[in-house]
């Protein structure tokens, strides 16, 4: 994996390229002004702004870590099992984070967009009798940088034993999005604590996603830092 931060001797820092600082700043502003329209011109609560912040957490958090990473060269035929290792825990992730579904049988109703906050909306719904697919961009941009980085890690993982097993301990990480994910769906439905239960759920979710991105970009880093400690 080759980040940016691989040429500093600070063992956490995150650089800003001057190159690229600018579409940052564009980046970042678009999200301020996305804010500013909806709390203009729709009656935004302090929730609704709470879930905002968690959004832009995931995607500003997702596009460093895929600006700033790339794999190794490598054979094609490493290439192609790093995108179906990928692909498949994308598509765990969508399940157990409930973009992806079972059907609903006669009672589907089709596609429609749903006018979410920020972040979480303009989603995309679909229910069939055969599956449901809820598309908010949030979790889309999340779970694919996740895999992203998952693709990377195996990767390098093929050119080294020991970034194998750096690999293998920071990918036990990568279940925990799939486990609060569903830990939270199964709390937050049909309970009295409801409301409750789904703002925590947010702020944890959050917080393993972070995690998880920090683990798998920082992997190279940390290898390095631990050899030192021998």
């Amino acid at each position: 994996m080759s980040n940016s931060s691989d040429t500093t001797d600070a063992a956490f820092s995150i650089p800003l390229p001057a190159d690229r600082r600018l579409y940052w700043l564009l980046f970042l502003n678009s999200q301020f002004l996305a804010i500013a329209l909806y709390v203009a011109f729709t009656q935004a609560t302090l929730a609704s702004l709470r879930l905002i912040g968690y959004a832009f957490i995931w995607i500003n958090v997702s596009a460093w870590v895929v600006a700033n990473t790339r794999p190794v060269a490598t054979s094609p035929s490493v290439r192609r099992r790093a995108r179906l290792l990928a692909a498949g825990y994308f598509g765990l992730l969508a399940f157990a984070g409930g973009l992806i579904g079972f059907g609903i049988g006669e009672a589907a109703t089709g596609f429609r967009i749903a006018p979410l906050p920020p972040g979480f909306g303009p989603a995309i719904l679909y229910s069939g009798e055969l599956v449901t697919i809820n598309l908010l961009p949030v979790y889309l941009i999340g779970y694919a940088a996740l895999a992203y980085l998952v693709y990377v890690t195996v990767i390098d993982a093929s050119s080294s034993a020991a970034a194998g097993l750096l690999g293998l301990f920071s990918c036990v990480s990568c279940s925990w999005p799939i486990i609060v994910s569903l830990a939270s769906a199964a709390t937050g439905s049909g309970s009295v604590l409801a409301a409750s239960a789904l703002q925590v759920s947010y702020g944890l979710s959050t917080a393993v996603f972070v995690l998880t991105a920090g683990l798998l970009y920082y992997r190279p880093t940390i290898f390095r830092w631990l050899t030192r400690l021998r």
